[in-house]
């Protein structure tokens, strides 16, 4: 998840090159670089932020149990994840504005903090009703615009290609620190008391409820139990995922003849792909299990061989969120223009090695903490102040 979230926070810092009627990516590059393109638009735009909704919400109502299990009254568990999610909408705000502006954590501190009031303590047979009515809210909220300008004959008028870039809003391009900050306070503010909002409204809380839901049912700690349901997610998932944004891959390297506006961020392409993004966050979360499940399997000797990485990577799993500051930290000084400004010198396929290059750097300093058994410090923080 952390890999695919830095190769998508990174590409909106190619702050000199031309960027697509979505504003997502760049149309500009030579013909490796539309390979690249092409792949984000297919299996990772749209697609990393229902995968990290269904983690949040199932590391959630993981704590909540735990916390219940150790003896805590219910009343409290829920006061302690309250907590944690004003925390995290501090800590999302902040990273907003001193380093990037597409910050998520904000965004799900406040979700969490709704949905946890709302929903930790509801029965199974609550969830499954809320998770069904979240569904139909998000395909009516979604598609109802799609469908009007259908029935009226005028799907071609939805969406503007004349509207700022999405990347725009992370102020990469501008020269002065005190500029961008306050580009990327707008930007943070918006997604975290207006997007997020907006998806209790629109039902994008469904993944949050669907992550309690598989939380209860411990799917992700007993593969073996659900192999069937998750190959159906696994397989399902992925393939409405990659095929919702097809047609928008094929748009943006010209091979698909369609309007611009289809393709902007409000357009008809866009809606698709956000919609089946939902499908492939939760193919990617199948995949892993069943990943899982198969490397637990494997004789011992199998296992050792490649022990170092599974363990750097397990390490990277522990320290999420030191690691996800971590690059920011890393590639913001780095790339925008009011720090080196390298971002002005990179395509997209050299930006995408830069940021397996960022993760990779993370992974090494997690596994380095884990070998000296140490936390990681924003956890230690996060932990502190949660617990008092």
């Amino acid at each position: 998840m952390l890999l695919f979230i830095v190769l998508s926070n990174t590409a909106f810092h190619l702050w000199r090159s031309a960027y697509g009627p979505s504003g997502w990516q760049p149309v500009t590059g030579g013909g490796l670089d539309h390979a690249v393109q092409f792949a984000m638009i297919t299996a990772l735009d749209l697609r990393v932020y229902p995968l990290f909704a269904f983690l949040f919400g199932y590391g959630m109502m993981q704590l909540f149990l735990r916390l219940t299990a150790a003896g805590a009254a219910e009343r409290d568990a829920v006061r302690i994840l309250r907590r944690r999610s004003l925390l995290l909408m501090v800590i999302g705000l902040a990273h907003a504005t001193l380093l990037m502006a597409g910050d998520i954590v904000g965004y799900y501190g406040l979700l969490s903090l709704a949905l946890g009031a709302l929903f930790l303590r509801r029965s199974d047979r609550a969830l499954k009703w809320w998770i069904a009515i979240g569904a139909a809210q998000l395909v009516l909220v979604s598609a109802q615009p799609v469908i009007s300008a259908l029935l009226q004959g005028e799907l071609g008028s939805l969406g503007d290609a004349g509207a700022d870039p999405g990347a725009a809003a992370y102020g990469a391009g501008e020269g002065s620190w005190f500029a961008a900050a306050g580009t990327r306070l707008t930007t943070g503010l918006f997604v975290t008391f207006t997007a997020a909002p907006f998806s209790l409204i629109g039902g994008g809380y469904v993944i949050f409820l669907l992550g309690f839901r598989a939380a209860r049912r411990r799917i992700l700690e007993e593969p073996g139990r659900h192999l069937p349901l998750l190959r159906r997610t696994a397989v399902l998932g992925i393939a409405v995922g990659w095929l919702g944004a097809l047609p928008a891959a094929l748009a943006h390297v010209g091979a698909l003849d369609v309007p611009d506006d289809a393709q902007s961020e409000t357009g008809v392409l866009t809606v698709l792909r956000e919609l089946t993004g939902y499908g492939a966050g939760l193919g990617y979360v199948a995949v892993v299990a069943l990943f899982v499940h198969w490397w637990s399997g494997r004789p011992a000797r199998a296992r050792t061989k490649a022990a170092v990485v599974v363990s750097a990577i397990s390490a990277v799993g522990k320290r999420s969120l030191s690691s996800y500051l971590a690059h920011s930290l890393l590639f913001a000084p780095l790339l925008a223009a009011w720090g080196l400004g390298i971002g002005a010198h990179l395509t997209s396929a050299t930006m995408a090695l830069f940021a397996v290059g960022v993760w990779l750097v993370t992974v090494a300093g997690a596994y380095a903490f884990e070998r000296r058994e140490w936390r990681g410090p924003v956890e230690v923080v996060l932990r502190r102040l949660m617990y008092r």
